[in-house]
């Protein structure tokens, strides 16, 4: 840990202000896989109150050998996706993410949002996944881990590339994004979504600009995402909108408003998910609160205990996307009423598997065996 970046508060290390500007995170503890943590003094000589320049974000080669992830999640509607980037770049607080990337040894705080492994090789491993002969054919989802179209996709240019391949296979796609980057793929998302291959939803936590801003940093604004959804839906793209993560005394009272706002923009589908804070979450998700919202913070986690059966986290499949108890009952009735009264969720919106086809390679082999297909 360097201590150029961090401060003493209250006998814990923390961020210094500059070093996190414009980043989600209050402080970069250790990995709960690491055997040492670390702790930092203050030796008197006022090194810890110079300001530091704010954190740069560095990206790392992925070098996975498949791109593909597997699920058999009961309370998700998908059974595979593809993560384009491991960390995102937006910040977003309460990201539900943060805790894989213990898993490569960095800290789920502010390691998360500022080094990012890429996987600049993804459209080719997915081609080759593909093409395998026991490849069976099921909507993939994408962004339903870390964004795909956080900043970096500007320059990689990953998402892009794989929604290439997926076109030219005919395979199905959903995409879930607080992005308004996504725009930038209208032309190839738009001519699936023609043959019945791609539906979109944008994720909305707040309407308010400030507030956004604290929670996500580095996400398009509120104002760019209801856009979004309005640009998408007019180029023929079904798009949606999540009103996720609800957070209780935080954002919960916007449920009808976003709804109202996505409706206004063309969307026809909706769903919610309460916050959840698993791992090393809860802890900075508190830090994050205190700093915040510290006349609040007390509140807020009461009522996440409220619906989390006393707990900071419910793991359990069957309630860990909606909650339990009175308030979690409450904000679903709000949801379901909203949503009712727009019209949203009439149709539902079913991505076709039939179309799906492996084409020629490109570079010409194989394609003489296209001779006998039927």
């Amino acid at each position: 840990m360097d201590p150029a970046l961090v401060a003493v508060r209250d006998g814990a290390a923390v961020a210094h202000p500059e070093s996190r500007r414009g980043r989600g995170a209050i402080s970069n503890a250790s990995g709960r896989f690491e055997p040492k943590t670390h702790t930092v003094l203050d030796d008197g000589w006022g090194l810890l109150d110079e300001a530091p320049a704010p954190r740069r974000t560095t990206v790392i080669r992925d070098a996975t050998r498949s791109i593909i992830a597997r699920n058999k999640s009961p309370d998700i509607p998908f059974d595979r996706s593809i993560n384009a980037y491991r960390g995102c770049e937006h910040g977003c607080i309460y990201c539900f993410a943060r805790p894989s990337h213990a898993f490569l040894g960095l800290s789920p705080g502010l390691d998360f949002e500022s080094r990012i492994l890429a996987k600049p090789d993804a459209a080719a491993l997915l081609e080759k996944e593909l093409r395998n002969p026991n490849y069976r054919v099921a909507p993939i989802a994408m962004g339903t881990n870390t964004d795909v179209y956080q900043p970096l996709e500007k320059q990689y240019r990953i998402t892009r590339a794989i929604l290439e391949v997926l076109n030219r296979f005919n395979h199905p796609v959903s995409i879930v994004t607080k992005s308004a980057l996504i725009t930038r793929d209208m032309d190839i998302l738009a001519g699936m979504a023609s043959r019945g291959l791609a539906k979109v939803f944008i994720s909305v936590t707040t309407l308010d600009r400030g507030l956004a801003r604290r929670m996500e940093p580095r996400a398009a604004t509120p104002g760019r995402r209801i856009q979004t959804v309005g640009l998408l839906n007019g180029a023929g793209i079904p798009t949606g909108v999540m009103a996720a993560p609800v957070i209780p005394a935080i954002n919960d009272m916007e449920i009808e408003a976003i709804l109202e706002a996505a409706h206004k923009a063309g969307a026809r589908s909706a769903g919610f998910i309460m916050v959840r804070l698993p791992l090393e979450i809860k802890t900075l998700f508190r830090e994050w609160l205190v700093q915040e919202f510290p006349e609040r913070a007390d509140k807020v986690m009461s009522l996440v205990r409220d619906m989390r059966g006393g707990r900071d986290n419910d793991p359990d499949f069957h309630t860990r996307m909606r909650g339990q108890g009175p308030y979690a009952d409450m904000i679903a009735a709000r949801f379901h009423l909203a949503a009712r009264r727009l019209g949203f969720n009439r149709q539902e919106q079913k991505l076709d598997i039939s179309q799906f086809r492996v084409p020629p390679r490109e570079d010409g082999a194989g394609a003489q065996m296209d001779l006998f297909a039927p």
